[in-house]
């Protein structure tokens, strides 16, 4: 694993998370002016939960046999009857493809064997863990995310984690903190807004969005995401909870089928969705508001031709600038961005 110091001493830009760190050091700790921090005077504690926090997110890369088990329960409003359970699985792996040591990027690629047993690379959800974030991505209304602030005191020891849609338009991000109870380590994020799941997005329902808790955790063997949704509608002309809802999906080491397929498919596509990833951050960038489509089957309007594209630079049946520009076309027609740039003022600690 690699060490705090080490990462410091690599990466000049995570002096500013030892600034952060050494805020809870005691009084007594002397600073040089124009120095670097001194870092035998950082709280180890502080040091030792950070580094265990790096350990249980990239932990989870790796090849594995997946398990979704869907389950709607409780109904909120009478005469609304839980879809039945719903269990679905296949073969995942997902990939390191960013750590400054303050942020980790894993990217889901699910391999799926054909009928005529051929291997196909679905770019499945993204995940980005950052410590201490100054601020967050939320779901704010119907096909609309914007950046939120997040005091100095909220985010303190924490790290959000941000999940982006298979196109890497984003869909929802919370924030949490790492901690043990009951000789359990796991992460929980706060109450989060999201838009629907392709399972309900595809099919006529009477809830449009989610309010929810995310769970990360690691397990002997592999690790679980563990997802508490209150499914939200209008009735009455006021959004109130549907149904409560519990997913559970379970990522156990597998690697036998063709994990190969996923790695090829990322060296000959990464530098296309490293420039869609660009574009999708460049609307966020001035701190505003931007609005995506959402389209049930695939996300949004624009996915399916993006990940067609992908498909098509694997295959080496289109060159990887001609789909970049496209890429960008698409993304382009498909954003309106809401809000002028406008600095962000931290909003008040709870």
């Amino acid at each position: 694993m690699i060490s705090f110091t080490s990462l410091l001493r690599q990466r000049p830009a995570l002096l500013a998370c030892a600034a952060a760190l050494a805020a809870s050091a005691p009084a007594s700790v002397a600073w040089a002016q124009g120095a670097e921090p001194v870092m035998s005077a950082i709280d180890e504690t502080m040091m030792a939960a950070f580094e265990a926090d790096r350990a249980d997110i990239l932990a989870m890369a790796g090849d594995y046999k997946v398990r979704f088990d869907m389950q709607e329960s409780t109904a909120w409003v009478e005469g609304y009857e839980p879809l039945d359970r719903k269990i679905s699985g296949g073969h995942e792996s997902v990939r390191i493809i960013e750590d400054t040591g303050t942020k980790i990027v894993l990217q889901h690629l699910l391999v799926v064997e054909t009928p005529d047993g051929e291997n196909f690379i679905v770019k499945h959800w993204r995940q980005d863990w950052e410590y201490q974030p100054e601020a967050m991505l939320v779901y704010s209304d119907t096909g609309e995310w914007s950046n939120e602030a997040i005091s100095e005191e909220d985010r303190k020891g924490k790290w959000s984690q941000t999940v982006y849609q298979v196109d890497d338009s984003p869909r929802y991000a919370g924030i949490g903190e790492w901690k043990e109870e009951a000789g359990v380590r796991r992460w929980a994020s706060n109450w989060t807004w999201r838009p629907q799941a392709r399972r309900d997005a595809i099919r006529e329902t009477p809830y449009d969005r989610y309010v929810g808790i995310n769970r990360h955790s690691q397990m002997p063997g592999g690790w679980i995401h563990f997802q508490d949704n209150t499914k939200m509608g209008m009735v009455d002309g006021e959004l109130k909870p549907i149904v409560q809802e519990y997913v559970l999906n379970t990522y156990t080491k597998f690697d036998d089928y063709d994990t190969a397929a996923a790695d090829d498919y990322w060296k000959s596509t990464a530098d296309y969705w490293e420039v869609v990833r660009a574009e999708w951050d460049k609307l966020l960038s001035n701190k505003g508001k931007i609005a995506v489509t959402e389209y049930g089957p695939t996300g949004t309007v624009i996915s399916g031709e993006l990940l067609e594209m992908g498909t098509k630079i694997h295959k080496g049946e289109m060159e990887t600038a001609a789909a970049i520009i496209r890429a960008k076309e698409l993304i382009g027609s498909d954003t309106l961005r809401l809000a002028a740039a406008k600095p962000i003022e931290e909003k008040a600690s709870n």
